[in-house]
């Protein structure tokens, strides 16, 4: 792996006249004679917000007393890793954290009560400690489960829904103060809204999720032309328990990442580390920007060069990666049959219009579900991510691909960027108006609305 990466050094540094390296600033600004706030912003830097008080309750009924007092907005906050906005508020900012942890669990039915506040790289092992396994995980696991739940974050898998349908029953705070316990039996149409509220409703402190027993996953990675993997896709998205798909812009390349059941050995082949690749590609763009078409030769030279990679782990430990190079994402839910069109207009789009991209697209595939504001509600689905590095304007190139993912029918993720409205919302979602009808039995006067969320739902 190390000389193939010299290798694409020196294949770099042979094309390139020069190399211009991004500057990188930081402001920073303090209010003198007024109370000390704390600002916050999300993981990649595009939403931030100067709260008034910020705060992480150590138990609930702290959180009770938290949101019965404040007289503005309250927004609850788990990892930061969404990149809409749903979490600034100059108001009230309530963090999850101290609320983490396993709370109880039913051997029989494999089924576990956990916190809101839990982070999905910390469920595993416990899970695993007493007899379950999530059934699936995204591919990043620093988010909150309550924050997960909220934005209906999901994994990748054909026959395998969003991370909410493994919801049982959860615990809600509501802006009086009440806790509300939902379920299909108990609250059923306040449990229908609140598996994906987007933290409208109030704040999910505890949830009962479905497992199963611990099991092991291969996970196969396999680098294939752009061409390969549109013939291939649909096939190995029904032929296997997980599978996805990546795509470089730029190269005509991409790989395709399957995971399924094993009792193999756990064994690992070199793996190629997905940060040093996020930065090759930067330096690849750097250098080569005066010739896309050279670029791509010696990409696609390169990555011809690259072992497919095998790794056989616990599942929890097989699913997720570690994301150091930071990226603003917009990710939009097509209907299944519509993914791959979608796709070919889009790199179209970028490849004639965009040099400057260099992350690569992700493309899932999700189950339908029956939750009202799930984006997989009732059809099944082809996800298709774009991204953009932190420290660029992502707004021309997302302006660019948008009106593809809505022609198509997308659904945005709750928790990634995009522009539409309220109305396009209620075209998209049958369940709208019985939703916006919970939000305003349970919170009448919009305490958890900040401005965002107020320009959805009243």
């Amino acid at each position: 792996m190390l000389n193939r990466r010299h290798f694409l050094m020196s294949l770099l540094t042979v094309a390139a006249a020069e190399a211009i390296s991004p500057a990188i600033s930081f402001a920073e600004a303090t209010a003198k004679g007024q109370k000390r706030r704390i600002p916050w912003s999300n993981w990649s830097g595009s939403q931030s917000c100067l709260p008034e008080f910020r705060t992480a309750p150590a138990t609930v009924a702290e959180l009770q007393e938290i949101i019965t007092s404040a007289t503005g907005v309250v927004r609850p906050v788990g990892s930061g890793h969404s990149f809409s906005a749903l979490v600034p508020t100059d108001d009230v900012l309530i963090s999850l954290g101290r609320l983490s942890g396993l709370i109880s669990h039913d051997a029989e039915k494999l089924q576990a009560t956990l916190y809101g506040g839990t982070r999905l790289g910390a469920i595993g092992q416990p899970l695993e400690d007493i007899g379950q396994a999530m059934i699936n995980m995204p591919d990043i696991d620093q988010q909150s489960l309550a924050g997960c739940l909220a934005t209906a974050t999901h994994g990748t898998g054909a026959g395998i829904g969003c991370m909410p349908t493994t919801v049982k029953g959860l615990e809600l705070v509501t802006a009086n103060g009440d806790i509300l316990q939902c379920s299909d039996d108990e609250n059923p149409e306040i449990f229908q809204a609140a598996k994906v509220s987007m933290g409208a409703l109030g704040v999910v402190t505890k949830a009962t999720i479905q497992n199963e027993a611990p099991y092991r996953l291969k996970r196969e990675t396999v680098w294939r032309e752009f061409d390969e993997i549109m013939e291939v896709a649909e096939s190995m998205a029904d032929n296997n328990r997980n599978f996805e798909f990546y795509y470089i812009p730029f190269t005509g390349m991409g790989w395709t990442d399957v995971h399924n059941y094993t009792n193999e050995p756990i064994a690992s082949t070199d793996r190629l580390d997905t940060n040093d690749g996020a930065n090759d590609l930067k330096l690849a763009r750097d250098l080569l920007s005066w010739s896309p078409a050279l670029r791509e030769l010696i990409l696609s030279t390169y990555m011809k060069t690259i072992d497919d990679e095998v790794v056989i782990e616990s599942s929890w430990k097989n699913y997720a990666s570690d994301r150091n190079v930071r990226f603003n994402e917009m990710e939009y839910h097509l209907p299944r049959e519509n993914g791959l069109k979608a796709l070919k207009e889009i790199r179209d789009v970028l490849e004639n219009n965009f040099p400057e991209v260099f992350f690569p697209f992700e493309c899932r595939y999700v189950k339908s579900d029956d939750i009202w504001m799930s984006p997989f509600y009732q059809r099944e689905t082809f996800s298709i991510a774009v991204h953009r590095f932190f420290e660029e304007d992502y707004q021309d190139f997302f302006k660019a691909i948008e009106p593809i993912l809505k022609k198509y029918h997308g659904r945005p993720h709750w928790g990634k960027l995009n522009t539409l409205t309220a109305q396009d919302f209620s075209k998209l979602y049958p369940k709208w108006n019985e939703f916006k009808a919970i939000r305003k039995e349970l919170d009448p006067n919009g305490k958890f609305l900040n401005p965002y969320l107020k320009s959805l739902f009243t």
